[in-house]
């Protein structure tokens, strides 16, 4: 088999590492991961060759890797079912199809499927923040929906919960705001109440599909009826669609705290990626090369070594006084 222009030199590489007794296995998984979310659909050569690289590695790797595999994985719509079942992906988006059934006791349930609890407090690191908050935002309507639904069970550690008198205070000015189509004031509260800047909170507040407005204002712990009033007054193409506010509506009330939450710190990690990239600390070398030389002066009255001394004669001797 041919592998796709997306996966070239994967088997190559892993021979070599065995062969020169480098395990580079781990990293490879993540750069396969990172190189297969980062497209919204793929082939279906694409997702065969896919699911045979990783499935070699996730058994050969360590579990810090495979659980931050298994965090990319779970918030990305069109991970292949194959996957999804080897990272026990497919327990955690079942339940809510039946959501009727009871749920067995938690004694019965087998220590394979308790796993996925036990890594959900995993660290987002700054860089797969940003890379979710883009997804995120890049998705559609429907994707927005699966990544919402596979974050409430990823195994990432959520924001904290803002404070409950804090909360409050937001939630009714966010209210006020909305009643006066006041949309800068209402940019501004939501911002400082989730920490974010307000470049972020902008896009949020204005994204024409509403999803991240939704997550936003359910980090803050806001009821259905004023989410539900807040679409109807602040933004009017919003408002006066319907269909728009039923869908947002409904989405809003199958949202899990816990997803929004998980977002919530991926936007904060996309503003710690792009500060790092910012300001990234100078190395030694790189300041020697970028100083200004500066010419160096001579000290008026000071002769140099090689200087001829001149004897300078006053009035008063040349006139053999």
């Amino acid at each position: 088999m041919t592998a796709p222009p997306m996966f070239p030199g994967f088997d190559g590489l892993l021979t070599l590492s065995r062969r020169e007794g480098v395990d580079i296995r781990p990293t490879l998984l993540r750069v396969l991961t990172d190189l297969y979310v980062q497209t919204a659909a793929h082939t279906a050569e694409e997702e065969q060759h896919f699911v045979e690289l990783t499935s070699r590695l996730i058994d050969q790797v360590d579990d810090a890797t495979r659980a931050a595999v298994r965090a990319r994985l779970s918030i990305y719509p069109q991970t292949p079912a194959a996957i999804m079942s080897k990272l026990r992906l497919h327990a955690a988006v079942q339940p809510r199809a039946t959501k009727a059934a009871p749920s067995p006791p938690p004694a019965s349930l087998p220590a394979a499927e308790t796993k996925p609890r036990a890594l959900a407090t995993l660290s987002m690191e700054p860089r797969d923040g940003s890379e979710i908050s883009q997804m995120f935002f890049a998705a559609n309507a429907r994707d927005r929906a699966l990544i919402l639904q596979n974050l409430a069970t990823a195994p990432l550690r959520p924001s904290p919960r803002i404070h409950p008198s804090r909360a409050a205070r937001a939630i009714e000015t966010l209210h006020m705001a909305a009643f006066a189509s006041d949309i800068d004031n209402f940019v501004t509260e939501l911002g400082e109440t989730l920490i974010l800047p307000a470049r972020i909170a902008e896009r949020v507040v204005k994204d024409s599909g509403g999803e991240p407005l939704a997550c936003a204002v359910k980090a803050i712990g806001m009821s259905s009826k004023i989410y539900q009033q807040i679409l109807l007054f602040l933004d009017p193409a919003i408002g006066t669609s319907v269909i728009t506010v039923y869908r947002l509506s409904r989405l809003y009330d199958l949202l899990d705290e816990r997803s929004a939450r998980i977002l919530l710190a991926a936007w904060r990690g996309a503003t710690m990626s792009e500060v790092r990239a910012k300001y990234r600390p100078a190395l030694y070398h790189e300041e020697r090369h970028r100083a200004r030389t500066v010419p160096t002066h001579e000290r008026p009255g000071v002769a140099q070594p090689d200087a001829t001394v001149v004897t300078r004669r006053t009035g008063r001797d040349s006139s053999g006084s």
